[in-house]
Parts: structure tokens; C-alpha cells; sequence
């Protein structure tokens, strides 16, 4: 509890709350702003760990607005991470339009997706880098309500 008895956020809350991703010119990547809010436990991997940061120290009511740079958002773009694939080592046939994110399944059974970038009969350039990586986001939340484990 803070000093006025509200309920604050720790690095292992459970919390409702509203949130909006944007980029600085006000384009939205996600917004739970109007709809239902969001429940979730702080450090389950529910939520990126750098908005997660930003969180902890509110309190319920709460409303703010963060700018974090690349390098404390989603990290810069990794032109590594870029790949060249070929169709028959892909697990199941891509048919999706360039800009479609597709999931894939490594052999430990972690999952994670890539763009589709481009393709031709014999490969496919995917994108594995997070669709926000090497951009200033503007994330804005509302705490909804708190409770500690």
C-alpha cells in the first residue's frame, strides 16, 4: 500500500488495467483504452518487460504516459535477424501476403513469429525482429486495480 492507502504496483503484481502502444505521431500498435481492460501477472511475460518497468510505483487511478527510445522499448532493429529461408525447410507452406506475421514452433516448443517479407517459388525473407524494434513508442497506461501474491 502507498501513503494514501491506494494499492501501488511491485514487480510481481496481479493488476487490471487500461494500456495503449503508440508511436509518437499517435499511430496505435495496440490499445485496450475503450474496450475491456487488461488483466495480467507483472513478470509472467504477458506484458514486455520494459513497459512492465514502467509500471511498477503506480497506483490504482493512476494515468500515465511514457516515451521510451528504441533502446529501452523493443530493442533496435537487428539486420541479423532478417532471414533468408528456403520453402522446404519452412513447417508448413506460406501462402500469406508480404506484411502477414506468421507463427513458427523452435524444436525446444518456444514460440515466436517473423514478417513475411518476401517470397518466390523456392524462398521465403521473414523478419524476426519485433514488429516495433528500432522505433520511439509512447506507451500510456491506467491502473485499474492491484493485488499483491
Amino acid at each position: 500500500m502507498s501513503e494514501n492507502g491506494l494499492p501501488v504496483v511491485k514487480a510481481d503484481s496481479y493488476l487490471t488495467l487500461r494500456y495503449r502502444v503508440s508511436l509518437p505521431d499517435g499511430t496505435e500498435a495496440v490499445s485496450t483504452f475503450g474496450m475491456n481492460p487488461a488483466t495480467l501477472a507483472l513478470g509472467s511475460g504477458q506484458l514486455a518487460e520494459p513497459l512492465e518497468r514502467c509500471l511498477i510505483g503506480m497506483r490504482v487511478g493512476e494515468r500515465a504516459a511514457y516515451t521510451l527510445e528504441p533502446e529501452a522499448a523493443f530493442g533496435l532493429r537487428n539486420p541479423e535477424l532478417i532471414q533468408r529461408i528456403a520453402r522446404g525447410a519452412l513447417p508448413r507452406v506460406v501462402d500469406e501476403a508480404p506484411g502477414s506475421r506468421i507463427a513458427f514452433t523452435d524444436a525446444s516448443g518456444a514460440q515466436f513469429a517473423g514478417t513475411l517479407i518476401e517470397q518466390d517459388a523456392t524462398h521465403a525473407v521473414f523478419d524476426f525482429n519485433h514488429p516495433l524494434a528500432g522505433n520511439t513508442v509512447v506507451f500510456e497506461a491506467e491502473i485499474v486495480g492491484v493485488m499483491q501474491p
